[in-house]
């Protein structure tokens, strides 16, 4: 069964929160670099509130999904975690700098 993805909120939810920490990441390399700052910055802010409510997000969509539609659910699943993965890596690598 094939789904459309911009049908299922649960499905481009993740990424789309994901994508805001990314660009907001970069906006923040791109006018700070990796020097330190005082205080966390908008880009921080937008990473402890959006990582963390993508998370039921994610897990609301596999457990409803992925009975439904396996191949479809666990394609999307690869995506929203993968995402998720380079943005802790991203700022893992940043903070040990």
């Amino acid at each position: 069964m094939r789904r459309n993805i911009l049908k299922v909120p649960a499905a481009w939810l993740p990424i789309l929160m994901s994508g805001i920490v990314i660009a907001s990441i970069i906006w923040h390399l791109a006018n700070f670099g990796l020097a330190h700052q005082t205080d966390e910055g908008t880009a921080a802010h937008l990473f402890q509130i959006l990582m963390p409510v993508q998370v039921p997000i994610i897990g609301f969509f596999a457990a409803k999904w992925l009975p439904v539609d396996s191949r479809w659910a666990v394609k999307v699943l690869i995506a929203q975690l993968g995402l998720m993965a380079v943005i802790v890596a991203t700022v893992f690598f940043i903070d040990h700098q």
